[in-house]
């Protein structure tokens, strides 16, 4: 009997909402609604009708970080449930991370949602409104090391890698157009690069998230019981930008520093494309999907029950 092709699937982070997001996974597969209810249960509000309705909640940061982890898992639920979608590997971006380890079962749904809630609100405490802010860097084999020296003696640090074509800066929001113009002069001698300013409430990702790195890690402490960290080793690691460990304080470690620290998301998916054949983006919004395709890896991208229907038929 021929054996089952190894499957990753990667799980994008926060940015990718939309009212709406999982309605027809909600709507028509049983799980899906039973995810959302699970959730809704853990964090005591109803998480199905913030992510259907037009709520601008959504796009706070103290919800938004529920409710796409809570459709991000029903999604794969349905997966599951329908083709018997059953990955090795797991991945996600920032906020994904979390996702994904519920996917590869190292956390519980109801310890990911009550984990993620506390912090998307210490996220957005950290830094006040209007003070932050994060610009995507885009040019043809952008020089990491290079950027990070323009940036020498100004707030704003390397915020993710997202791709050989795609950095993003985060910090100060007074000093961001001093970083554009430092880049501009270094990166743009001899080829175009252009900058995209992201619509966000706070630099995610910077040094600016520090203050909130112990409260976050009493947090995770609360539900390390409830983790099993020896299935964490199929799922990547933001921070340390290869999988995670089989040990729980070091789990822990890793996603307190990720909230401060560059998401190495360039490692994370040649780790991934290293051990499975095939790669599928899950989540209400495929932005994963072109930074594979700047690595020549094919991925297919999740984003509403007809497209999953179109895939696995």
């Amino acid at each position: 009997m021929a054996q089952k092709r190894k499957i990753a699937v990667v799980f994008p982070g926060q940015g990718s909402q939309r009212p709406g997001m999982g309605k027809d996974f909600y709507d028509q597969i049983p799980v899906c609604k039973e995810t959302y209810e699970e959730a809704s249960d853990a964090l005591g509000w109803d998480v199905a009708a913030l992510c259907f309705g037009e709520d601008e909640s959504l796009n706070h940061t103290e919800y938004t970080q529920p409710c796409m982890v809570t459709t991000e898992v029903a999604m794969m639920r349905g997966l599951k449930s329908l083709y018997d979608f059953s990955p090795h590997y797991f991945g996600g971006h920032s906020l994904g991370e979390f996702a994904a380890l519920v996917a590869a079962e190292v956390l519980p749904l109801s310890d990911a949602v009550r984990i993620v809630h506390a912090r998307g609100r210490l996220m957005q405490e950290a830094a006040p409104a209007g003070g932050g802010a994060m610009t995507a860097v885009m040019g043809e084999n952008l020089d990491v090391q290079v950027i990070m020296k323009a940036l020498t003696g100004l707030p704003i640090d390397v915020a993710s890698v997202n791709s050989a074509k795609q950095v993003v800066i985060s910090g100060e929001a007074q000093y961001m157009s001093e970083a554009v113009s430092r880049l501009t002069d270094v990166l743009a001698k001899d080829r175009p690069v252009k900058f995209v300013q992201l619509n966000v409430s706070a630099p995610f990702h910077s040094r600016f998230m520090s203050p909130i790195r112990e409260s976050f890690a009493e947090t995770l402490r609360q539900f390390e019981a409830g983790m099993a960290a020896e299935k964490a080793t199929g799922v990547t690691s933001n921070y340390t930008g290869a999988f995670h460990a089989d040990d729980k304080a070091e789990i822990i470690c890793n996603l307190v520093s990720q909230l401060s620290s560059t998401v190495k998301w360039m490692d994370n998916m040649s780790e991934l494309s290293s051990q499975a054949e095939k790669i599928y983006e899950v989540g209400p919004g495929r932005p994963l999907r072109a930074f594979f395709q700047t690595m020549d890896i094919e991925c297919s991208s999740v984003t509403a029950l007809s497209v999953a229907e179109r895939l696995f038929h």
